[in-house]
């Protein structure tokens, strides 16, 4: 190893202190007057740039007709008199959200959606069209309401007490967690009430009134 770093430190030439200096000068960082003179790029003119083909508008309005949005509803539960709310996913088998659907409009409950479909309100409206048919039910879009009521699955339903009054909260405003129950799981509405009944007592007539209407013709 000796022998050859000496024989290769024989090869190498020889650098001076000019060499130092030319290598310095031609490799240095510019002054600050140099950077002032440099100009500044101008800010881009957004309407220089080219526009996108505009299609015609989609008429939501139309097309949404008759489907019902949380835009002209109140918040859900902070209405007067018992609130009966089923939360469903278009993910779930169809032939329950049919069985939902029918016993929702009886009842007189409101179907709770998280979302739109593939983030389509076009989607959503045709989706739910064609699973509600002639049925007469309010069905909501109102994603903070899973927040509202901790919803983690669905099915879930949420029972609200008569005149329960809303509060501040993070998701806008909330219903206290003693003026409502919640079951969660792939039953019917009607089991989920009967539930109600047995469990919260201090629901027990709201639940039974809900039931009742069940057993009349749907709307």
């Amino acid at each position: 190893m000796l022998l050859r770093s000496t024989a290769l430190a024989q090869v190498l030439p020889e650098l001076t202190d000019r060499d130092i200096e030319r290598a310095r000068q031609q490799h240095r960082m510019p002054t600050d007057a140099e950077l002032a003179r440099v100009p500044v790029p101008s800010t881009p003119r957004i309407d220089a740039l080219p526009q996108p083909t505009t299609k015609a508008p989609v008429d939501l309005e139309a097309l949404a007709k008759g489907f019902d949005t949380q835009a002209d509803k109140p918040i859900l539960g902070a209405t007067s008199g018992p609130s009966l709310l089923v939360f469903v996913s278009l993910a779930m088998p169809e032939a329950t959200i049919t069985r939902l659907l029918d016993q929702a409009a009886r009842a007189r409950a409101t179907l709770v959606l998280r979302g739109l479909v593939n983030g389509s309100l076009r989607d959503t409206v045709e989706r739910m069209q064609r699973l509600i048919g002639n049925r007469q039910v309010d069905v909501q879009i109102d994603p903070q309401a899973y927040d509202r009521f901790s919803i983690v699955r669905t099915p879930s339903f949420v029972l609200v007490r008569d005149g329960a009054a809303s509060q501040p909260c993070a998701a806008g405003m909330c219903i206290a967690s003693d003026q409502f129950v919640l079951a969660a799981g792939d039953v019917s509405l009607d089991y989920a009430l009967r539930f109600f009944e047995r469990s919260a007592p201090g629901m027990a007539r709201d639940a039974s009134s809900y039931l009742q209407r069940m057993k009349g013709p749907s709307r």
